[in-house]
């Protein structure tokens, strides 16, 4: 329990740094862009690859390219296989495969929203939607009280203590979008300071309902991974469901949407006009986040399993080495678009955090979390097997003995 506060507390903070990171570069980068080069972003999405190529050559932006395509094309994953996993606790007719193939079809129709400026009105509203559910789980778990036999032996190996270490890791590296979303605003350096008050906020969210929820339930959420599974059904609990899958619809779109980007550059279709024919050449992006959500379905492992090897280097690891390399000479300290912050007053401070960041996040995150998420994802394909039908779900009920059917 107290691992977990203190590292959603310190991995909230490292995300809050490294996206403010981000901002900076963008904000560099658009600044040479437009100073030196005169270019024009009227019509064009700039993103994180193009802010590396920008300021640090070919190589650079082929590792954030791969990195944050792969990290973003898992979340996608990870959102349609929420929503099939939280569906089920509402309607267990169908099993949790079958909801995916719908929720596929339904998250489809994110190729028609544009740009992020669509998202703004829906961002609001899925926050609304996250905070009734964080206050439901807490409270729901304090009137149901705790179960009967409870116990709360936490992580008995290192395998779970680094599973759930890199789970929370993945929690506060949701900032792979940050370029995109900066671009989306008509105040883009305001974002890093939005992007930590969100941060408290998310803590309040957060640390409340993961505590009482483990407080009620304790070791049997090592085999539910969807809390929504061990807390009665409800009407305040399938408000909850429905406003989850809501919000997981909007985050697809929200993770989606960067990849919808990359490919329309790769195939020149970015400045088109035609809202019809972008969304027409976006949905073979969806054809593999869907196939990939019918593969693994494993929710929780699978978000371990993204956190350690891709959430490490997209958002933590590359944005702290590229800062560190972008301004490696004096000119480029002293012409920064953006000095270090007011509590940072000097420029070897920021080196000192941002290489403490990328050393923590390399040996812990990547290397021990690398090691622990891989050995449990492995564990779950060897029980469930892949394509598995509906994972985590409660076994059929026994048949009836066969002499029963004939008594009279």
């Amino acid at each position: 329990m107290l691992s977990g506060i203190l590292l959603q507390i310190f991995y909230g903070l490292m995300g809050s740094w490294t996206a403010y990171l981000i901002s900076v570069l963008y904000v560099e980068y658009r600044a040479r862009m437009e100073k030196q080069e005169a270019k024009s972003f009227k019509n064009h999405v700039i993103q994180w690859f193009e802010v590396l190529d920008g300021l640090l050559g070919p190589y650079w932006k082929a590792a954030g390219l791969a990195f944050n395509c792969t990290f973003l094309l898992f979340g996608s994953v990870i959102q349609l296989i929420a929503c099939a996993s939280n569906i089920y606790y509402i309607n267990d007719r169908l099993d949790k495969r079958t909801w995916t193939y719908i929720f596929g079809a339904c998250c489809a129709t994110t190729v028609f929203i544009p740009s992020f400026h669509n998202y703004r009105i829906w961002s609001f509203l899925g926050l609304g939607m996250t905070t009734y559910t964080a206050w439901y789980l807490t409270i729901a778990s304090f009137l149901h009280g705790q179960a009967e036999g409870v116990t709360h032996s936490g992580p008995t190996k290192l395998v779970l203590y680094f599973t759930g270490a890199t789970n929370i890791l993945y929690t506060f590296g949701g900032h792979a979008v940050t370029v995109e979303i900066m671009h989306a605003m008509w105040k883009p350096r305001k974002f890093k300071s939005i992007y930590l008050m969100a941060t408290l906020y998310v803590f309040t969210l957060t640390l409340p309902s993961a505590s009482a929820v483990y407080w009620a339930f304790g070791d049997q959420l090592l085999n539910h991974s969807n809390a929504f599974s061990l807390l009665p059904k409800t009407r305040f609990r399938d408000t909850a469901v429905i406003l989850m899958l809501i919000h997981q619809f909007i985050t697809f779109g929200f993770a989606c949407t960067p990849l919808y980007f990359v490919w329309e550059k790769a195939i020149g279709m970015h400045h088109t006009k035609s809202l019809c024919l972008r969304a027409l050449v976006r949905l073979p992006v969806v054809v593999p986040i869907w196939f990939l959500a019918i593969i693994f379905p494993f929710f929780g492992p699978i978000n371990s399993a993204v956190g350690a090897l891709l959430v490490t280097f997209t958002v933590y690891i590359i944005p702290a080495l590229a800062h560190m390399l972008t301004y490696r000479t004096a000119s480029a300290r002293r012409n920064a678009a953006e000095k270090p912050p007011f509590f940072i007053p000097s420029w070897a401070g920021v080196y000192v955090i941002n290489a403490f960041i990328v050393v923590w996040v390399l040996v812990l995150g990547f290397g021990f979390g690398g090691w622990a998420s891989m050995t449990n994802f492995i564990r779950q394909i060897d029980t469930f097997g892949l394509f598995a039908k509906c994972y985590q779900c409660k076994p059929p009920p026994a048949p009836i003995a066969a002499g029963a059917h004939h008594r009279r």
